[in-house]
């Protein structure tokens, strides 16, 4: 069970990465463009990138069952956004692809903590 979390603490962080040190990167691999000022760029940094390396952070530092539900929750929270997302907006390969990551993520870290 430990290796587990740190692992998925260690995706959240790695992940996270790319939207924090690479936006322009991630806001191609999300099909989003930057606008006339740096904003885009700026959320996606904080949303998409240091939050991620904040809750990996976080569950690794804290190490308890708690903190690595929380990361699960937190995952499952971005794949119930995702899922509403392909039912309202419409379904695409890439969204299904981040949705089955952001569970298979999220619900064995839920369901190993608990």
């Amino acid at each position: 069970m430990d290796i587990l979390n740190i692992i998925f603490a260690i995706l959240s962080i790695g992940l996270g990465c790319f939207g924090w040190l690479m936006p322009r990167y991630t806001l191609g691999a999300l099909d989003l463009q930057m606008g006339e000022t740096t904003m885009g760029a700026s959320e996606v940094r904080a949303s998409v990138g240091c939050l991620f390396v904040g809750m990996g952070l976080g569950a690794l530092w804290l190490g308890t069952p708690e903190a690595y539900v929380m990361l699960g929750f937190c995952w499952c929270g971005a794949a119930t956004g995702r899922l509403t997302s392909i039912i309202i907006d419409g379904a695409s390969q890439k969204k299904w692809i981040y949705f089955i990551v952001e569970a298979a993520v999220g619900v064995p870290a839920i369901l190993l903590n608990l």
